[in-house]
C-alpha cells in the first residue's frame, strides 16, 4: 500500500486497518494516517518512503571516465588520495557510466562558490538536485535497491529536509514546576533515553513504540544503594501491541532487562562491566555476556530484585520471579564497584511497566528476610542521583561538523569521558543502532535510526539537560535549523578536519576494523556539498576547530570541491519548455458584447422601451476625435463604416 493510498481513506477505514495490526485507534486523521503508513514502513523492511521527494531523472545520459580514472588520480597525490577515500579497483571489467543526474554537476564558470551565510541558497547545485532517496547509487552507477547505503547516506537525507523547513519558532517560557521532594524514589527522566516515556505512579513505556518498535528504552530511577540489603519490585504491565513486527522471521518483538547499574554508564543494561540484569529470555547478562539463569517471565509477572551489601563490601545481586528465588546472579568483589553506588535500572522494548514506589503501599510480594524496600529505606541511606537543570541558561549542545571518518564519534566519546560530571547525552545514528540490540537490516535499521534521531532532536531542545549531536551536519541549513532549536542553551560547534592525509588513514582504518564501506561517488557530493560552518553571535557562542584552523581548513576544503568536481560528470542543462500555441480568437478579451448586436439590429432597444424618433443633437456638432470612443471597452470602432 502506497502513502498516496492510505491518505485517500477514510477515518472510518483508517480505523479499522490499525485495528487489524494492532495499533492504537485514538487521534485525528492526520494522526491516523502516520501511524498506518508507519506500520506499512516497517512491514516492508527496505523499501524507500514514498512521499519523499524523488530525484529528477534526466533522458540523456553523460558517458563519464571509468573508475580507472578515479583510482588513478587517487594515485597522483594525497589531496586526490583522500577525496575519493580508498583506492577504487583498477579492474577493466568495472567500468561503467554515471547515468544518476545526482553525481553531475555544472560546467566550471556556472559554479557558485559556497558562501556560509548565504542562506539555504548557498548550497551547490547538487543539492538542490539530490533531494530524494534516490540521491546516491553505488559505485559505478547502477543502483543497489536492497544494499547496505551506509549511515552517511540516511544523515543527509536527513539533513536535505532542513532546506525547505521552516526557522523554529522561539522557545516559549514555561511556568517553572513546582519543586519535587528531592527525597522521594521516582523514575529518573534526566537519567533515561529520550525516548522513555516517563508515566505517574512509577510506570513507564517506550515513547516511539508504535513507529520505531526495534528501539530498546532504558531508565534508572532516581536514588540508588551503597551499604544494607536492599531490593525493589517491577511489574510487566502489558505488551504494547505490534502485530506487524510478530510476523518477521528472527525478530524478538518484546523485550525486558531489569537489575542494577552505576550511574555515568550506559542506559543499555547489562551492556557494561557494572551493569548487571535479569532478562526476559531466562539469563542473566553483564558486559555485553548473556548467561542461562532463572526461567523466563512475560506480561504480569513481577520480579524482585535484590542486593546484599557485606561488611567486606562484596555485594550479591539476586532475582525472585512472582515471589520464588530465581538464585544469586551475580557475586561482585568490592574492586568491581570501588564504592560507586548501585541504582535500580530497567530496560525494555515494546513492554509497559511499572515500579512499586510507594512506600506506604503493602509489597506485591513478601521480600526475603532481612530485606528493606528501597523506598522504605531512610532517606539518609540512600544516594541520590544528580539533579537535572532547572533552566535552558544551565544547559549546554555540542554541534558535530565533519565529513564522513574525519573521527567526530571519537571526539564526542573522549569528550563525554572528560567531563561526567555534565551528563551528556550523545544523538547520534550509532548510538540509536546500539538501541537496537537484536533484530532487523542493518539497512532498515539505519533509516529507523535516522528518522528518530530527527525527533529525538527536536524534543532534546525542549528537555533540560546537555546534548552532543553527533551527525555530518555539513549543510548550513542543517546546523543553522538546529542551533536556532536550541536557542537559550549554550550552543558549542566543534568542527573536526583533518589533514588530507589523516582522513584518508582514518577512513582506511575505519572500514578495516570492520565498518561500513562509503562508495568514493558519495564521499565527492559530500565534498562538494559541505560547508563549514563560521562564528555567527546571533547562532552560537563559541565555535572551536579541533584540527586545521579555520583557514587552513576552509582552503583545503575548497581543493577537496575542486577535485570533486572535476570527477563527477557535468550535468546536462535542461531545455525550456516551449510555450504551446493556440489559435487565435477572434475577440481575444471574450465573446462580442451583446450589446453590439442589439444595436445592429436597429435604433431600438427593446429592453428599454427606447425609440430615436429624431437624430441626437450632436449630429449638428463639428467633427471631433473619436479616440476616446475608440478606447473605451463597449468599441464603437467596430462601427466606424455606419457612422
Amino acid at each position: 500500500m502506497k502513502l498516496t493510498d492510505i491518505k485517500k481513506l477514510k477515518v472510518v477505514e483508517l480505523r479499522s486497518k490499525l485495528k487489524e495490526l494492532g495499533l492504537d485507534i485514538r487521534g485525528l486523521k492526520a494522526e491516523l494516517i502516520v501511524r498506518l503508513w508507519s506500520a506499512v514502513e516497517t512491514r516492508q523492511g527496505g523499501d524507500d518512503d514514498e512521499e519523499e521527494v524523488k530525484l529528477q531523472k534526466h533522458s540523456s545520459t553523460t558517458p563519464l571516465k571509468t573508475v580507472e580514472v578515479v583510482a588513478s588520480a587517487a594515485a597522483s597525490s594525497p589531496l586526490s588520495a583522500a577525496i575519493v577515500g580508498i583506492t577504487a579497483p583498477c579492474d577493466a571489467a568495472s567500468a561503467r557510466e554515471f547515468r544518476d543526474s545526482a553525481t553531475q554537476t555544472e560546467a566550471k564558470n556556472s559554479l557558485q562558490t559556497l558562501q556560509p551565510d548565504s542562506g539555504c541558497d548557498s548550497e551547490s547545485v547538487n543539492v538542490c538536485q539530490a533531494e530524494g532517496g534516490e540521491l546516491w547509487r553505488q559505485q559505478g552507477g547502477a543502483e543497489d535497491p536492497g544494499g547496505d547505503r551506509g549511515r552517511a547516506f540516511y544523515e543527509f537525507k536527513e539533513e536535505i529536509r532542513y532546506k525547505r523547513a521552516k526557522s523554529p519558532q522561539p522557545p516559549v517560557e514555561r511556568e517553572k514546576p513546582e519543586e519535587e521532594d528531592e527525597d522521594k524514589v521516582q523514575l529518573n527522566p534526566y537519567d533515561s533515553h529520550l525516548h522513555f516515556e516517563v508515566g505517574p505512579d512509577g510506570t513507564g513505556q517506550p515513547r516511539f513504540w508504535d513507529r520505531f518498535p526495534l528501539l530498546w528504552s532504558g531508565c534508572r530511577l532516581s536514588h540508588g544503594v551503597i551499604q544494607g540489603r536492599v531490593g525493589f519490585e517491577v511489574r510487566l504491565e502489558r505488551k504494547l501491541l505490534i502485530t506487524q513486527m510478530e510476523d518477521r522471521v528472527g525478530i524478538e518483538p518484546y523485550g525486558l532487562r531489569v537489575g542494577w547499574s552505576v550511574a555515568n554508564t550506559s542506559l543499555l543494561l547489562g551492556e557494561e562491566e557494572v551493569s548487571f540484569a535479569y532478562d526476559s529470555c531466562g539469563k542473566k547478562v553483564s558486559a555485553g555476556k548473556e548467561e542461562e539463569f532463572g526461567e523466563s517471565f512475560s506480561e504480569g509477572d513481577i520480579i524482585g530484585c535484590y542486593a546484599s551489601f557485606s561488611t567486606d563490601h562484596t555485594v550479591q545481586l539476586s532475582f525472585l520471579k512472582n515471589g520464588r528465588f530465581m538464585g544469586v546472579a551475580f557475586s561482585l568483589d568490592a574492586s568491581v564497584l570501588q564504592g560507586h553506588a548501585l541504582f535500580p535500572h530497567v530496560l525494555f522494548k515494546n513492554y509497559s511497566v511499572r515500579f512499586l514506589l510507594d512506600p506506604t503501599a503493602p509489597p506485591w510480594y513478601p521480600s526475603p528476610s532481612g530485606f528493606t524496600s528501597l523506598t522504605a529505606l531512610p532517606a539518609g541511606q540512600r544516594v541520590r542521583a544528580t539533579l537535572a537543570p532547572t533552566s535552558r541558561a544551565q544547559c549546554e549542545v555540542v554541534l558535530m561538523v565533519g565529513l564522513p571518518g574525519s573521527g567526530k564519534s571519537h571526539w564526542a566519546m573522549m569528550h563525554m569521558q572528560q567531563h561526567p560530571e555534565k551528563h551528556y547525552k550523545l544523538l547520534g545514528t550509532e548510538e540509536l543502532l546500539a538501541c537496537m540490540i537484536s533484530g532487523g537490516e542493518r539497512d532498515s535499521r539505519l533509516r529507523q535510526a535516522s528518522q528518530c534521531l530527527t525527533d529525538l532532536i527536536k524534543m532534546a531542545a525542549h528537555t533540560p539537560g546537555n546534548y552532543i549531536l553527533d551527525q555530518c551536519n555539513i549543510l548550513f541549513s542543517a546546523h543553522r535549523h538546529k542551533l536556532q532549536l536550541f536557542s537559550g542553551f549554550r550552543r558549542r560547534v566543534v568542527v573536526v578536519f583533518p589533514s588530507a592525509e589523516e582522513w584518508r588513514r582514518r577512513l582506511s582504518q575505519h572500514q578495516t576494523q570492520g565498518g561500513e564501506q562509503i562508495p568514493e561517488t558519495a564521499l565527492l557530493k559530500l565534498q562538494v556539498s559541505c560547508s563549514l560552518p563560521e562564528q555567527q553571535a546571533d547562532l552560537l557562542e563559541e565555535l572551536h576547530y579541533v584540527e586545521l584552523p579555520q583557514e587552513q581548513a576552509q582552503t583545503l576544503l575548497q581543493e577537496y570541491k575542486d577535485k570533486a568536481r572535476r570527477l563527477l560528470p557535468p550535468m546536462p542543462k535542461q531545455e525550456k519548455k516551449k510555450y504551446r500555441l493556440h489559435k487565435k480568437r477572434p475577440y481575444p478579451h471574450g465573446p462580442a458584447p451583446a450589446h453590439r448586436i442589439q444595436w445592429l439590429n436597429g435604433w431600438s432597444d427593446a429592453r428599454l422601451n427606447v425609440s430615436w424618433t429624431q437624430q441626437p443633437r450632436y449630429w449638428n456638432v463639428g467633427y471631433q476625435d473619436q479616440t476616446y470612443y475608440n478606447n473605451r471597452d463597449f468599441g464603437y470602432s467596430g462601427y466606424e463604416g455606419y457612422w
